[in-house]
Parts: C-alpha cells; sequence; structure tokens
C-alpha cells in the first residue's frame, strides 16, 4: 500500500476537522481510539461473523469494505498522533487468528497493547493484524486503497455539510 499517500490525506483531513471544529489544540488520542474501537465492532457486526445464533448472512462486501476503511482512517490518525507517518512499510509478519472472529479479537487486544504503550512496535502489530482482517474478510491492497480515497472524500462532503 501507498502509506504516505494514505498519511498525507489522513494528516488533511484532521487537520481540516481539526480547524473547523477548534480541537487544535486538544489531545484527541483516546477519543480516536475509543472511535477506532467503535468502528471495529460496526465492523463485526456487518460481517456478522460472531452471531452463531443468526442465519443472516453478512452485508454485502462494499457495505464491510467501506466500514473496514473507517478503521483505516482512525489507525492512520493514531499514528500521526504518536509521530509514526514517515515510516514506508507497517505490514510485519504476524501470525494471523484461524477465525474472522479470532482476528477481530486480536485486533482488539492489539488496540488495547497500543493504547498502553503509544510504541512503534505495537502501532504496527495493531496495523498489520487490522491488514491480515482485512485480506481475511477478502480485500485486496488496491481495493482498500481505493474505498479509503472514496470514504475520505465522503468524510471531506459530510464536514461540508455540517456532520
Amino acid at each position: 500500500m501507498k502509506y504516505q499517500q494514505l498519511f498525507q490525506m489522513q494528516k488533511e483531513l484532521d487537520r481540516h476537522i481539526e480547524t473547523n471544529h477548534q480541537l487544535q489544540d486538544v489531545d484527541l488520542f483516546e477519543r480516536k481510539v475509543l472511535a477506532l474501537l467503535v468502528e471495529l465492532g460496526e465492523l463485526a457486526n456487518e460481517t456478522r461473523c460472531f452471531k452463531f445464533w443468526s442465519l443472516k448472512p453478512s452485508s454485502p462486501q462494499e457495505t464491510v469494505l467501506e466500514e473496514f476503511v473507517d478503521g483505516i482512517h482512525f489507525i492512520l490518525s493514531l499514528g500521526i498522533e504518536c509521530g509514526f507517518s514517515q515510516e514506508e512499510e507497517f505490514a510485519i509478519t504476524l501470525d494471523k487468528a484461524e477465525s474472522v472472529t479470532g482476528q477481530f479479537l486480536s485486533v482488539y487486544n492489539g488496540i488495547g497493547y497500543f493504547r498502553t504503550s503509544r510504541s512503534l512496535e505495537h502501532y504496527k502489530e495493531l496495523f498489520t493484524a487490522y491488514l491480515n482482517l482485512g485480506e481475511m474478510l477478502g480485500f485486496t491492497p488496491s481495493e482498500i486503497e481505493k474505498a479509503y480515497i472514496e470514504k475520505n472524500e465522503v468524510n471531506y462532503k459530510r464536514q461540508a455539510e455540517g456532520y
């Protein structure tokens, strides 16, 4: 993936939002962590991977991908907060869980470890676990990039409309 391009786009969106909401001097780290956790829950809900009691299928792939890239927005934003946006590569070797449900739990754990440490190592583990989840959900890096760019535009439009 073109991480530098994505980080630059996210920096511009963050700056736009922070300026419009007068948040330039506010520490948003904890709010962004919570937002990522919420987005991860919304993604899990769309996949329905944990709903053993239900016969209803997953949402369409386009919906799942849109929810997935919402998480990418917050992961990038957290990396920017911690000064990691100059890194060229974030995918490291990290074992995948045996199931999508297990991978969701790995991402939740990764968020917790990163929240506590704010280290580059834990950030890379979180990012990799999330990318592994995307792969397990059937998304390619190019699909993720394209969907991120499209959702980034939607986010600007929402800001203009007073979202």
